[in-house]
């Protein structure tokens, strides 16, 4: 199967996190598989921003064990398996239900390094449509201080609408 071409995405930052929105929730559209949802987000955003995401996935709510996340889609080396909530970035998000920016993991108490590469992260909740917690969307980067309130909000509203839009 030969790669579709996708338009070029604008330069400004914000300006392509809106784009890749717009492509993201079109692509999805209809489609009821959470599974195929995430690794389509997953794979646009790494596509999108190769120069800083150097880990880009899911950790999803196991239903077996509501305390832990599982690895779910991604784009990158391999990822942590399990991760509790509270444990690392990826737990606390969970825990905290809201978006953690780490600028630098090593500082960051009791941070899992699933690859010890990785400088920074930032972690976004996903929510489904009756506000419980179904994942978490992680991206890492090799890079120090590699995420902003830029990244933040455009993660965030992708991540809005996985679950919710349809």
């Amino acid at each position: 199967m030969a790669e579709a071409a996708r338009a070029e995405l604008p330069a400004n930052k914000a300006e392509r996190y809106a784009a890749l929105r717009a492509e993201i929730a079109a692509v999805i559209a209809g489609e009821p598989n959470v599974t195929a949802r995430y690794a389509t987000a997953a794979s646009l955003l790494a596509d999108a921003f190769p120069d800083r995401f150097f880990w880009t996935g899911f950790y999803v709510v196991d239903a077996n064990k509501p305390s832990e996340l599982v690895v779910g889609p991604y784009q990158g080396t391999l990822g942590c398996l399990r991760i509790p909530f509270g444990k690392g970035v990826c737990g606390a998000a969970a825990a905290q239900r809201e978006t953690i920016l780490v600028p630098d993991v090593h500082a960051f108490p009791g941070h899992i390094a699933c690859d010890s590469r990785s400088n920074s992260e930032i972690v976004t909740p996903v929510f489904d449509r009756t506000g419980a917690l179904a994942a978490v969307l992680d991206v890492d980067s090799t890079q120090f201080a590699a995420f902003d309130e830029v990244d933040k909000i455009g993660l965030e509203a992708i991540c809005g609408d996985l679950l919710t839009r349809d």
